[in-house]
C-alpha cells in the first residue's frame, strides 16, 4: 500500500475502498470496531431524525460545554474541512489527530488475512471514534448519518436517543412515508434508556418501537411542553421546569421545537450529566452552527441554509417570510439529483424572484441547467428569471452583481452548495454602490 500520511491521503485511500458510497448495515463495521475495542465510557447521546438534528447537537454541546464538561461531537456531513465531523471541547479537531486514527483502522480493518471492506462514513467514523476514546470525555453526542436501525453509529448504544422532526427523505433507503422512515429512525432506541421524542406529530411507528423495546419514552406534549411570548419562552417536563428563557441563538421558528428536546434530554440525564440553568441559558446564547439559517449582515443581506428535502425548505420559506420586506429576493441552488426537487422548488417558489441553478462536484448532483429546466416546468410567476452556473462561487457573484443593496441573497439546497460558498471564508457582502 502506498504510504499514508496525510488526512487527505487516508479520506482518498477510503474512497476507493468499497463499492458504493452507502452500504446500509452493521455487520461490517461493528467487526471492526470490536477489533479496535471501540467503547465510550461516558454517557452518549445519538440524534436521529429528518430535520434539526445538527442544531440539537449543537445545543446539547453548548449547553454541557458551559457546565464544564469535556464534550466530543460527531456529525456529518461538513461544510467545508473534514476536520468538522469531529469537535472537541467545543473545537473542530487538527488534522494530524486523525491522521492517528485513520490508521488504527486500516490495522483493525486488514488484520490477519481477513481483510474487510467499510465506506468512506464507516471507515471515517471509526477513526474518529478511536480520537474520541483517548481523549477523555465526560459526554459523547453522536449525530446519526443516515436513519437510524442500519447506520453506522447504531453499534454504541445510547444512554439517551434524541429523534428530531420526521419527514420524507432518503426515500430509496428508508421507505416512502412517514412510518416507514420513522421506524427506521427508531432504530437507535434500547431497552430502559430515555428516548426524546420531539417532532409534535410523530409516526405511530416511532411511538410503537418504544413501548416494543421498552424504551423510557419522553413525548412532546405530554412529557414535556413549551410556551412563549416574543420576548422569551419557558419549558416544563418531569420535575424540572425553565422559565424566562432567551430564544437560542440559532435562528427560525423550528429551533425551539429542537431546544425543547435538548432540554428534555438533558432532563432524562440530570443524574449523570447536572446542569445549572445559568448554564442552559448561556449555551442556548452562546451556541453557533454554520448554515442553518445563518443570516451574515450586509448590503445586499445573505442568508445561509443547509435545507436539502420539502420539509426543511418549507421552514426556510417560512424564516425567509418572517424577516421582514426585501424588494427582491435572490436565491442560489444546487441539490442532489434524487431529491423530491419539484416540492423543494414549489414551497419557496412564492418568494424567490432570481434564480441561480448551479452545478456540484459530485456524480449524484443535478446539473444547474437541469434544475433550471424543472424549475421552468412548474413555474407560475412571469416576473421570475433564472439562470444557470458552474458552481456556487459563480452564482452567487452573479447574484450579487445583479443584487441592490437592500436585496437579500438566499444560499440553499444542500451541504454542498452552502459549503461551495464558504469554501474560501464567509462572505461579507457589500453593495455595488458602495465598492465604486
Amino acid at each position: 500500500m502506498e504510504a499514508l500520511n496525510t488526512l487527505d491521503d487516508w479520506l482518498a485511500h477510503c474512497e476507493r475502498l468499497h463499492p458504493t458510497a452507502i452500504d446500509m448495515g452493521l455487520e461490517r463495521v461493528r467487526t471492526v470496531a470490536q477489533r479496535m475495542a471501540i467503547r465510550f465510557d461516558c454517557p452518549v447521546i445519538t440524534v436521529a431524525g429528518t430535520n434539526g438534528k445538527g442544531s440539537t447537537c449543537a445545543m446539547l454541546e453548548s449547553i454541557l460545554g458551559q457546565s464544564g464538561y469535556r464534550t466530543g461531537l460527531f456529525t456529518s456531513p461538513h461544510l467545508v474541512h473534514f476536520e468538522e465531523r469531529l469537535r472537541l471541547l467545543g473545537e473542530s479537531v487538527d488534522a494530524t489527530t486523525l491522521v492517528a486514527g485513520f490508521a488504527a483502522v486500516e490495522r483493525a480493518r486488514a488484520q490477519n488475512a481477513d481483510v474487510i471492506s467499510l465506506s468512506y462514513f464507516e471507515f471515517s467514523m471509526l477513526a474518529i471514534f478511536h480520537v474520541m476514546m483517548r481523549s477523555a470525555l465526560d459526554v459523547v453526542i453522536l449525530e446519526v448519518g443516515l436513519g437510524g436501525r442500519l447506520d453506522s453509529t447504531n453499534i454504541i448504544d445510547a444512554d439517551c436517543a434524541i429523534i428530531t422532526s420526521i419527514d420524507l427523505d432518503h426515500m430509496e433507503l428508508l421507505g416512502d412515508n412517514r412510518e416507514s422512515i420513522g421506524r427506521e429512525k427508531a432504530g437507535i432506541m434500547r431497552t430502559g434508556k430515555p428516548v426524546i421524542v420531539s417532532d409534535p406529530m410523530p409516526p405511530q411507528s416511532v411511538l410503537d418501537r418504544a413501548l416494543e423495546v421498552g424504551a423510557d419514552l419522553w413525548r412532546v406534549g405530554r412529557d414535556f411542553n413549551v410556551a412563549g411570548d416574543p420576548q422569551q419562552w419557558g419549558w416544563a417536563g418531569r420535575g424540572r421546569r425553565y422559565s424566562g428563557l432567551a430564544y437560542p441563538a440559532l435562528r427560525g421558528a423550528n429551533q425551539l421545537v429542537n431546544a425543547a428536546g435538548v432540554l428534555a434530554a438533558l432532563a432524562a440525564l440530570r443524574e449523570r450529566l447536572p446542569v445549572t440553568a445559568q448554564a442552559v441559558r448561556n449555551g442556548f446564547a452562546f451556541v453557533e452552527l454554520p448554515g442553518r439559517f445563518q443570516i451574515i449582515p450586509g448590503q445586499p443581506t445573505l442568508v445561509l441554509d443547509v435545507a436539502h428535502n420539502p420539509h426543511s425548505v418549507a421552514a426556510l420559506a417560512a424564516n425567509l417570510d418572517a424577516m421582514g420586506y426585501f424588494p427582491t429576493t435572490h436565491a442560489v441552488f444546487g441539490a442532489m439529483a434524487d431529491k423530491d426537487l419539484a416540492s423543494m422548488l414549489a414551497k419557496v417558489g412564492p418568494i424567490v424572484d432570481c434564480w441561480y441553478f448551479t452545478d456540484l462536484a459530485l456524480p449524484r448532483a443535478a446539473r444547474g441547467h437541469a434544475l433550471m429546466a424543472q424549475w421552468q416546468a412548474q413555474n407560475a410567476r412571469k416576473d421570475a428569471v433564472a439562470s444557470a452556473y458552474g458552481d456556487p462561487v459563480l452564482a452567487l457573484q452573479a447574484a450579487i452583481a445583479a443584487a441592490d443593496p437592500a436585496d437579500r441573497i438566499v444560499v440553499f439546497g444542500s451541504f454542498h452548495t452552502v459549503g461551495g460558498v464558504l469554501a474560501q471564508g464567509v462572505p461579507r457582502l457589500l453593495a455595488k454602490h458602495l465598492n465604486s
